[in-house]
C-alpha cells in the first residue's frame, strides 16, 4: 500500500518510479480522488459545527420561550444532522475508491533495481558449482530410470486433474528429506524460528499480504470464504498485522514448511514439464520482519541461507536480481536463485527472495515503537523460498542421474534417509 501524503509531497517521483515498472503514471488521478475527500471531510467538518452552534441556539430560543425561533433553529438543526451525516456518507464512499485504488498499485522499485521490460534484463550478480560432466545424455526427472515409476502423473490426474502428482516409494522419502533438510537447517544454524501455520486465512490475510484485491485469480477460495494459501508467507507475515512491536523485539525471524496452492492462471505452457508448475506443491518460506535501517542487510542474508541450501545439496546455481518489469507486485527488490537442470539444461528458478519495504506493513498497520519513544513506524517485511521442496527435488534427480538409470544423493541428505547414498535404478534406497 502507498502513502497519499507521500504522493501529495512529490506526484512526479512517484509516476516516474511506476513508469520504471512499465506501469501508467497515476498520481493525478490518485490526487483528484484525494482531494475530492478532504473537501467532503472539510465541508463534513463545517457543516457540524454550524449544527453544534444551531443546537446551543435553540436551547437559548427555548429558555426565552420564543417558540417561532425555537421551531426555527430546531428544523435547522436537523437539516444540518442530515447533512453532515450525507457528506461523511460520501467522504466515506470516496475513502475507500482512493483506498482500493492504493491497493492495486504495485510496489515501487527501489533505486538500484535494473530497467528492464522482461527475464531477459535480469542481471547475474553470483554463479556457483559447475554443472557436472556426464558421459551420457541426461533425461527429465521423471524419464530417470530409477524414479519414473515414483512419480505418478495418471493416477493424481484422475484424483484431481492435471498439474498434480502422486510421488511414491524412494522418491516420496526423498521430498520429506528435503523439506526435513531445510527445516532443520534454517532452525539450527539460521536462527528461524519453526512455525507450523494455517494453510487456510481470511481475506484479511491475503490482502494484508498484498495477494488482494488485483491477483484473486492466482488463488483458490472456499465456499466458505477462507483462501488457501499460495505460500507461507501469507500466514507468516500478516502474524504480526496491527501490533505495535518493541524496537527490541526486531528482527523477527520465521519459517514454515507447507503444502501451497496457486491456480496458475494465465501461465498455460509456461514451465509445464514434470514437476515444475504444479496447483499444489511444498514449500518452506522465511519471513523476516525488521526495523527500516536493517531491511537491505536482511535481504542480504536472506538470500545466503538459500544458496547456502543449494550450496549443501551441491546443485549448481545462478542468482540473478530482477529487473523493473519483472518483480512481483509487492517487491522492491527480488533476487532469484536459479538452479541448474540437467535434463533441460537450463537454470530454473527454485528461489525468491524479495523485500517489500512497508509496502505490506502498511496494509495490515504493522508497527514499531522505537526505543527512544519517538512516534511509532511501519516495520519492513522480507519473505523468501527457503527452498521450493519439489523443484529442489528435481534438481537433486537430475544433478545426481547416472547412466544406468541411478541417482546418487547429496551427502547432507544422508542422516534422513537411513544413512542410503543412492536411489537405484530400480527405484530403491541403497
Amino acid at each position: 500500500m502507498h502513502d497519499i501524503k507521500a504522493i501529495r509531497e512529490n506526484p512526479a517521483a512517484f509516476d516516474a518510479a511506476l513508469t520504471r515498472r512499465g506501469d501508467a503514471p497515476v498520481s493525478s488521478s490518485l490526487l483528484a480522488l484525494d482531494e475530492e475527500r478532504r473537501a467532503k471531510i472539510g465541508a463534513a467538518e463545517a457543516a457540524q459545527a454550524a449544527q453544534k452552534a444551531a443546537a446551543k441556539d435553540v436551547g437559548a430560543a427555548k429558555a426565552k420561550g420564543d417558540d417561532a425561533e425555537f421551531e426555527r433553529l430546531r428544523a435547522l438543526v436537523g437539516e444540518k444532522k442530515a447533512e453532515v451525516a450525507a457528506m461523511q456518507t460520501d467522504a466515506k464512499d470516496i475513502d475507500a475508491k482512493l483506498t482500493d485504488a492504493l491497493a492495486r498499485i504495485a510496489n515501487l522499485p527501489a533505486d538500484d533495481v535494473p530497467n528492464g521490460g522482461g527475464e531477459n534484463d535480469n542481471i547475474e550478480v553470483t554463479r556457483w558449482g559447475t554443472p557436472r560432466a556426464m558421459d551420457f545424455a541426461p533425461v527429465e526427472h521423471f524419464d530417470i530410470k530409477g524414479v519414473s515409476a515414483a512419480i505418478d502423473f495418471e493416477t493424481a490426474a484422475k484424483i484431481s486433474g492435471a498439474r498434480f502428482v502422486m510421488l511414491k516409494g524412494a522418491v516420496a522419502r526423498i521430498h520429506r528429506a528435503l523439506a526435513q533438510f531445510m527445516i532443520d537447517t534454517h532452525v539450527d544454524e539460521n536462527g528461524l524460528l519453526e512455525v507450523n501455520s494455517p494453510v487456510l486465512v481470511r481475506d484479511e490475510a491475503m490482502y494484508g499480504t498484498d495477494k488482494l484485491p488485483k491477483f484473486g485469480e492466482d488463488s483458490y477460495q472456499t465456499t466458505n470464504g477462507w483462501w488457501l494459501v499460495p505460500t507461507s508467507e501469507v500466514p507468516l507475515t500478516y502474524s504480526v498485522a496491527g501490533d505495535i512491536l518493541d524496537e527490541a523485539d526486531l528482527p523477527i525471524r520465521m519459517t514454515a514448511h507447507t503444502l501451497c496452492f496457486r491456480s496458475e492462471a494465465g501461465s498455460a505452457g509456461k514451465d509445464t514439464s514434470g514437476m515444475l508448475r504444479q496447483h499444489q506443491f511444498e514449500k518452506v518460506e522465511m519471513v523476516s520482519v525488521v526495523h527500516p535501517d536493517k531491511s537491505d542487510d536482511e535481504q542480504k542474508r536472506m538470500l545466503r541461507c538459500a544458496e547456502n541450501m543449494l550450496e549443501r545439496l551441491n546443485i549448481p546455481y545462478r542468482t540473478v536480481v530482477l529487473c523493473t518489469g519483472d518483480m512481483g507486485f509487492g517487491a522492491r527488490r527480488t533476487y532469484d536463485i536459479e538452479a541448474w537442470i540437467p535434463g533441460q539444461d537450463t537454470f530454473r528458478e527454485i528461489s525468491s527472495v524479495s523485500t517489500t519495504g512497508a509496502f505490506q506493513a502498511r496494509r495490515m498497520n504493522a508497527r514499531f515503537r522505537p526505543t527512544d519513544g519517538g512516534k511509532p513506524e511501519y516495520v519492513h517485511t522480507l519473505n523468501g523460498s527457503g527452498l521450493a521442496v519439489g523443484r529442489c527435488l528435481i534438481a537433486v534427480l537430475e544433478n545426481g542421474q547416472n547412466a544406468d538409470g541411478s541417482v546418487t544423493l547429496p551427502e547432507a541428505l544422508t542422516p534422513y534417509l537411513g544413512g542410503k547414498t543412492t536411489l537405484s535404478a530400480e527405484g530403491v534406497l541403497v
